[in-house]
């Protein structure tokens, strides 16, 4: 015998201030996707997905603020803009998926584990350096994953080709303070709830 429907109560699951939060921080007016799946359709990494495109804007609509944050697909985005440029309405789907994703690091969600300590690791690098430092960075990442040796065969071939430096190479005249300074600002920012 099948399971009969499960249905949504949007009385006692409805986050409006999560569609809010998403509506100011994206800078899209979210109530103007109908569902039309064309996001979905032109997204590459559809079949990775746990939850398809268009059903995360849907999602973010209903309020349900969970579901959409603790989901694989917002981490697994490449921020590619093919579904940006397939929106019908000019939603810009893909900064939608940025946004949740920078809200899903705020609540602590993280299903994708190594899509995070990679990104943790670059903006460490760019922190400190002012631009990233290939090879510290997939050094640090390298040992993060637990898997210290699996891109080891790649090195002597970027440096051959001068693809790979052993020191950083820092951006000159002001530029690493100037990058700090953005850094600073945003975790003033961060702290500040806005």
């Amino acid at each position: 015998m099948q399971s009969p429907l499960q249905a949504i109560d949007l009385t006692t699951s409805r986050d409006q201030s999560f569609v809010e939060d998403v509506a100011r921080e994206s800078g899209q007016d979210l109530r103007s996707c109908y569902q039309c799946g064309n996001c979905t359709a032109g997204c590459a990494y559809t079949m990775n997905y746990d939850i398809p495109v268009h059903q995360i804007m849907r999602l973010v609509q209903l309020g349900l603020r969970d579901k959409a944050l603790s989901c694989r697909s917002i981490w697994l985005c490449a921020t590619c803009q093919a579904c940006t440029t397939r929106c019908p309405n000019n939603i810009e789907v893909a900064v939608v998926m940025d946004v949740l994703r920078h809200m899903a690091r705020r609540a602590g969600h993280a299903p994708e584990r190594l899509v995070k300590t990679f990104t943790d690791g670059f903006l460490a690098s760019v922190a400190r350096h002012g631009r990233v430092f290939e090879a510290g960075l997939a050094a640090c990442f390298a040992l993060k994953s637990g898997k210290p040796l699996q891109d080891a065969g790649l090195g002597p071939a970027m440096l051959s080709r001068g693809k790979l430096a052993f020191l950083p190479h820092e951006p000159g005249g002001n530029g690493k303070a100037e990058v700090a300074a953005i850094f600073q600002r945003f975790l003033k920012d961060q702290e500040s709830g806005k």
